[in-house]
């Protein structure tokens, strides 16, 4: 068999696999740990030309069950590497304990794979890079910042802070949208049952009177009919929309444009994301700034950590401005999305020279006010949900029995 050439300037792809071995050290001591490589022998090279003896190696084999990498997966690995280096221990054994310690198998696969690239000589900043589906440009630039500094421990500290109160942020948010978004479907389901069973059975009850049937009935049981006749049109009609407008929100930029800045003037929730928008952006400026990341370099990363496409926007003309040497404060007021304590908070840090902590403290106060706003939420909300609930599955059960209460009072 021939083999086929590849296209000058096109290296063969290798295939890599994860070993686990045991070795001695120069000075007899027993060292265990992973590594990836093409085969034994390379590992055993590796690891010889690092002064360890391998006693034993063994190819490493993953259950591909083990589920999806979860932002908190990306955290907790963020606070337990800083943890750990904090301590004194050395980068590769850090990786060796944090891939041992999840029982997500793609999580210990990430890891393990990182670990070897790192081995190989790769900075850990480039490491990251390569899986961008987990480590966004923000998070890389801070690591490389670090690495080049030689604060990487306190780096990924400020990172790992980072990224919880984000985290947190985001859970505030799902949990306010989570109550009124799962009632409303129970709602759909129930209303959706009571038109498909429950009213046809009244209806041929009502058939049996010979009467006129009142107003509110007879359109209760249009709607039925029509329910009954095209439920497959109208249950196929939603998936299909709720597909293709997801499908459109992902990849249209008009369509993400116009629901973001839908999500920030709706009634009730509008404010809410308004506030956890600029604490995200205000959050990531400031840790950005902190760590020595240039602020032009920087807003690259700070438009799309904000989470909305009105700030993402608003972000590339603030380093358009500040990049031709307008002050950050007037870029951020000509972007005419951030409220007036916002701008007199940077202006004050740029002027004693402490934005970092000005927008750190700017960012501390929206994160209070998403917190206040959460709890005020369900508190408002769930009287609002059981007026519409009532109003609704009342008003269906009243229409249906309204022949049932003139029968009676004709008998």
């Amino acid at each position: 068999m021939v083999a086929k050439a590849l296209p000058p300037g096109q290296k063969a792809k290798v295939k890599e696999y994860n070993f686990a071995w045991e070795g001695r050290d120069k000075a007899g001591k027993t060292l265990r740990g992973e590594s990836r490589a093409s085969g034994q022998t390379v590992v055993v090279s590796s690891l010889r030309r690092q002064g360890i003896v391998v006693t034993k190696i063994k190819q490493q084999r993953y259950k591909k069950a083990g589920g999806r990498i979860k932002d908190s997966d990306i955290t907790l690995f963020t606070r337990q590497l800083s943890t750990m280096m904090k301590a004194g221990v050395p980068l590769l054994q850090s990786f060796d304990i944090v891939a041992k310690g999840t029982d997500n198998a793609a999580v210990a696969k990430l890891f393990t794979d990182i670990k070897g690239d790192v081995e190989t000589g790769t900075s850990l900043s480039r490491a990251f890079r390569k899986y961008p589906l987990y480590f966004d440009s923000l998070f890389c630039n801070l690591v490389g910042a670090g690495e080049q500094a030689g604060i990487l421990d306190d780096l990924l500290d400020r990172l790992a802070t980072y990224k919880e109160k984000m985290e947190a942020i985001k859970g505030k948010i799902k949990s306010a949208l989570f109550y009124p978004i799962s009632v409303l479907v129970v709602a759909f389901i129930v209303v959706a049952v009571i038109m498909l069973f429950v009213v046809p059975a009244f209806k041929s009850v009502f058939e049996s009177f010979g009467a006129d049937l009142p107003a509110p009935t007879l359109a209760v049981i249009a709607i039925s009919d029509g329910f009954v006749s095209y439920w497959y049109l109208i249950f196929g009609g939603l998936g299909l929309g709720f597909y293709f407008f997801m499908q459109a929100w992902r990849r249209s930029p008009r369509v993400q444009m116009a629901m973001d800045r839908l999500a920030l003037r709706v009634p009730i929730f509008g404010p809410v994301m308004r506030k956890a928008t600029i604490a995200r952006w205000l959050r990531t400026l400031s840790t950005m700034f902190a760590a020595g990341v240039p602020l032009v370099e920087a807003l690259d990363s700070v438009g799309g950590a904000s989470g909305n496409i009105i700030y993402q926007t608003a972000t590339k003309k603030i380093q358009q401005e500040v990049s031709t040497g307008t002050s950050l404060t007037v870029s951020m007021q000509n972007a005419n999305v951030f409220p007036n304590m916002v701008l007199q908070m940077a202006g004050i840090g740029e002027e004693s020279g402490s934005i970092d902590s000005m927008l750190s403290k700017a960012a501390d106060i929206f994160e209070r006010e998403v917190d206040d706003a959460v709890e005020s939420l369900s508190s408002l909300l769930e009287p609002l949900i059981m007026v519409i609930l009532g109003t609704l599955i009342g008003g269906l059960v009243v229409a249906m029995y309204l022949p049932i209460f003139k029968l009676g009072q004709v008998v």
